[in-house]
């Protein structure tokens, strides 16, 4: 009995980390590049009552008797499938349609990677105007460095509305006759092996780990299906409520069973040492 109190009980941490998961997903369902997470489960160990041999007269079983110790979170997953996009008025939103990721530098020098494509020009150290996200964290272009426009266009002061970017992420702006011309600047777009494996570090941002390999730049990786970018939308999150909600109801369902069987085992207890006395 002390061994279902201690089963239970792990079915109960479980279940509120399936709802602490679900609860974050309905916090973000519009947040702008989120991808839904899911709890997954494995078994815990089995522990031994009976081996294949125990038997009355010496003779071999076909089974063994096991029991199970509980349950335990394996991992919490973000699945990478596309969301809906959004029209945005601003020329600086970029959604992607692929499996593509923008990249940013962060503060600390280090390249995370996004599918939030809320972007900005802002005025550059150095002069001219470069593209960043709503930190300020700059994004990187198909070539690895900041996306840096001159300040000067057609000898006049650059009016970052007037940039227009064309699908495969190249930056275009248009001469005398309103004609547009490129820039020779691209948007950087990168995949990876296993987008699974990113680790998350807040703010709709990736980092490259071991799991998730090597980032793949769409511009020099000819293997690679290329990602198409759409300017004046923005990606939405994939949160789909309605499974978020049933979810929600199945993990409420299973820890009040859970604590359950935690209070059948109290009376259990209870019961046996009242038969004591």
């Amino acid at each position: 009995m002390v061994r279902s109190l201690w089963t239970a009980a792990t079915g109960m941490i479980a279940q509120q980390n399936n709802v602490d998961t679900i609860a974050n997903n309905l916090a973000n369902v519009n947040t702008v590049g989120y991808k839904t997470e899911q709890n997954e489960f494995k078994s815990l160990l089995y522990q031994t009552l009976q081996t294949r041999t125990t038997t009355a007269n010496g003779e071999q079983k076909p089974i063994s008797a096991q029991v199970g110790l509980g349950v335990r979170n394996a991992s919490i997953t973000s699945q990478f499938t596309n969301g809906a996009f959004l029209e945005s008025e601003s020329t600086t939103s970029f959604a992607i349609g692929g499996e593509g990721f923008f990249a940013v530098r962060g503060e600390d020098g280090q390249t995370y990677y996004t599918r939030n494509g809320d972007f900005n020009f802002s005025l550059a150290p150095g002069g001219g105007l470069v593209l960043a996200n709503s930190d300020g964290l700059e994004v990187l272009s198909s070539t690895g460095a900041p996306m840096t426009v001159p300040a000067t266009m057609n000898g006049q002061p650059t009016i970052a509305s007037k940039i227009t970017v064309s699908g495969d992420g190249q930056l275009y702006y248009p001469d005398a006759k309103n004609n547009p011309q490129p820039m020779n600047i691209t948007l950087g777009l990168y995949q990876f092996q296993n987008p699974k494996g990113l680790q998350k570090v807040g703010d709709s941002l990736f980092e490259v780990t071991a799991a998730s390999g090597q980032a793949m730049n769409e511009a020099t990786n000819a293997a690679l299906t290329k990602s198409t970018v759409r300017q004046g939308y923005l990606e939405g999150s994939n949160v789909q409520v309605a499974d978020e909600m049933v979810n929600l109801i199945i993990a409420q369902r299973a820890y009040e069973l859970n604590s359950k069987a935690i209070q059948t085992t109290d009376d259990m207890m209870q019961l046996a040492n009242q038969l004591k006395r």
